[in-house]
């Protein structure tokens, strides 16, 4: 049974994981045997990236690459294969929101969003497929969200990328599922992270934030999740235990999508 979430001997390429939710499925990874390589999009993201590897005991392999950039990932998944090897797994990871009412947003702001969240990782899968067909074998995981279901004020760039990627996500796997590449999405929940804490601060009365307050009612689990919520979904997504798991996108959100709410 171990085995069959084993990742030894397999090499994942995880985007944007220098921080946050990619670095921690990325060490999730690495415990179980993968050798990670990321990117991010400046030499000073990717520093502190291998920094926080190091420092957990990981050695990682970081680069420079803008995801968006055709010909800089196709530059990078040649320069991996040559130096660290072909790429067994691929966690589509990197992304922006911003936080815009509609009409108040420009046509500009919106094409970044659905840029960095849903050309990228077209952009990355389609430079990694070939070698997987090759290898008889591969796995993709899009890190897709709750926004791939609902929509939310101020977040319609960041709702269109995300369910974008969900139908990105199935058409892999009904292009791609004969080679044995599975494609599939991990949706996060609310994730307690320093992007977050803003909104999880007790008010200067002592109150909860009424965001936090939000989330919590709406939440089965009663909580946030934490980023290490993410690594069983994603370890079992990427080794062969989920070889029969294609197309489906993996909601891990304390069961928020499956509630109505209570009454008022």
């Amino acid at each position: 049974m171990k085995n069959m979430f084993s990742l030894e001997g397999k090499i994942a390429l995880v985007t944007g994981a220098s921080y946050g939710i990619g670095f921690a499925m990325a060490s999730g990874m690495a415990e179980a045997g993968a050798t990670i390589v990321f990117n991010d999009i400046n030499q000073e993201l990717v520093g502190k990236g291998m920094a926080a590897y190091t420092e957990k005991g990981i050695k990682a392999h970081g680069y420079v690459c803008d995801v968006t950039d055709e010909d800089a990932v196709n530059a990078l998944v040649a320069t991996i294969e040559k130096e660290v090897g072909v790429i067994d797994i691929l966690v589509n990871n990197a992304g922006i929101i911003k936080r815009v009412p509609m009409c108040d947003m420009s046509a500009a702001d919106f094409r970044k969003v659905i840029d960095v969240d849903l050309n990228a990782p077209f952009i990355v899968s389609k430079a990694v497929i070939p070698a997987m067909i090759k290898k008889g074998a591969g796995k993709i995981i899009n890190i897709c969200s709750m926004m791939s279901e609902l929509g939310r004020e101020t977040v319609s760039a960041y709702a269109a990328a995300k369910g974008g990627l969900k139908m990105l996500t199935r058409n892999i796997c009904s292009e791609y599922g004969s080679f044995n590449i599975q494609c599939n999405g991990i949706g996060p929940g609310y994730i307690a992270t320093p992007q977050t804490a803003p909104l999880r601060e007790p008010q200067a009365d002592g109150s909860k934030h009424p965001f936090d307050s939000f989330i919590l009612a709406k939440t089965p689990a009663n909580r946030w999740g934490d980023a290490e919520d993410l690594i069983g979904p994603a370890v079992f997504l990427a080794s062969e235990a989920s070889d029969f798991v294609n197309g489906h996108v993996l909601y891990v959100d304390g069961g928020i999508l499956a509630y109505i709410g209570k009454q008022p």
